[in-house]
């Protein structure tokens, strides 16, 4: 993207996500679908997120803003956080998500509004869990890896709870051909795949919220 069209989707299309792990996810599979990104603002936590999607809205040029974030422990919870901040500039979205990610059409005065909750708008999780959909399915590492974390004695993990599916992930990663690589990194050298359902939808609702 030269800096005229990164300049154009900062002001049209804007994608928030929660951290350098998802920017670096959407970034790749736009790549693996041949098309252009939006803007990915990082704000580096939910919190920081949340607090952005006025300003976001309000911003001059906008033409449609995605929200992604990590459903976590509790879905409805999450999905009622952006709610009650969308209602504050009179955006209503339904009660809950869209399996195939959410899409409020754009008016007069605001613009398009997309919302995915990680991994699938239906599910408790975070983006690793997503991830795990883009592991090849005969792939033979990944029992393997979960099985290394799960046999961790809890007293001697330093990861807490909720970072488990990451450390397997990482786990995983680290048995590629050039071990650590980032997640975006192992996308473009297609150890994970975007052909997979789940990933494809993703696709799908980024090219409708953006028409790209």
């Amino acid at each position: 993207m030269d800096d005229q069209d990164s300049r154009m989707s900062s002001e049209h299309h804007v994608l928030m996500v929660e951290g350098q792990d998802d920017k670096h996810v959407v970034s790749h599979i736009c790549q693996r679908y041949s098309y252009k990104s939006p803007f990915i603002s990082d704000k580096d936590d939910v919190n920081q997120l949340l607090e952005s999607i006025s300003t976001e809205l309000k911003a001059p040029g906008r033409k449609a803003v995605g929200i992604l974030v990590d459903a976590n422990d509790d879905l409805q919870a999450r999905w009622t956080s952006i709610k009650d901040r969308l209602s504050k500039v009179d955006i209503i979205i339904p009660k809950s998500p869209d399996p195939d990610g959410t899409i409020i059409e754009d008016t007069e005065d605001l613009p398009r509004v997309g919302i995915w909750l990680m991994p699938d708008n239906e599910s408790q999780g975070y983006l690793e869990h997503f991830i795990e959909k883009m592991i090849p399915a005969n792939d033979s590492v990944w029992p393997l890896s979960q099985q290394y974390i799960e046999g961790i004695p809890q007293k001697d993990r330093k990861f807490t709870e909720r970072r488990t599916q990451k450390a397997k992930i990482h786990a995983w990663l680290a048995a590629r051909e050039k071990p650590g690589l980032f997640i975006g990194t192992a996308i473009k050298a297609k150890e994970l795949h975007t052909g997979g359902e789940l990933i494809t939808k993703f696709s799908s609702w980024l090219q409708k919220l953006y028409k790209l």
